[in-house]
């Protein structure tokens, strides 16, 4: 059974902190996405193109679950990242009914100029933080990254770094 921060109101409040804080970072994250040279993408296609960097040869059942959407829905967002030329359809070798999905180089570029846009942004606010702050801040982060890796993956090994996390993302 996991460890529980005292009781049910606390975890109330903590959620509602961490909700404040997430927030925040959209607001940071889309000044990277913005930001980026290499063309704007929704949060959705960001999302997916994270999940298929980290589950490089997925299908689309497998994005999809990922991502929590509709096979409908996962096709469509890939038809519009691959008219980008964001990601690569390839037929799969164990499957004429299936394709894996690849990034291509433009799109592995757009994730690596978000990443540090956003890594400057947030370093600028971690700057105003006190070292003793910061140190907290990062632990409290690996055992919130561990905790959402078991709930993303059912508790299952993580795969690559989509353990640590879609918010690692970009």
């Amino acid at each position: 059974m996991p460890h529980r921060p005292g009781p049910p109101h606390r975890l109330e409040r903590v959620s509602g902190d961490v909700c404040a804080a997430s927030e925040l970072l959209e607001v940071l994250w889309g000044r990277g996405q913005e930001a980026a040279a290499s063309g704007v993408v929704s949060p959705s296609q960001l999302r997916a193109l994270l999940v298929i960097e980290k589950q490089e040869g997925s299908n689309l059942r497998s994005l999809g679950e990922a991502l929590g959407s509709r096979a409908p829905s996962v096709s469509r967002l890939c038809d519009r990242m691959e008219a980008m030329g964001l990601i690569q359809r390839d037929p799969s070798p164990t499957s004429r009914r299936e394709v894996e999905l690849r990034l291509t180089g433009r799109g592995r570029a757009l994730l690596e100029e978000c990443r540090e846009i956003r890594t400057r942004e947030l370093s600028a606010v971690l700057e105003r933080m006190q070292p003793a702050e910061v140190a907290a801040l990062a632990e409290g982060l690996a055992a919130f990254r561990s905790a959402a890796s078991q709930r993303l993956t059912g508790g299952r090994s993580p795969v690559g770094r989509l353990g640590d996390g879609i918010a690692d993302s970009a």
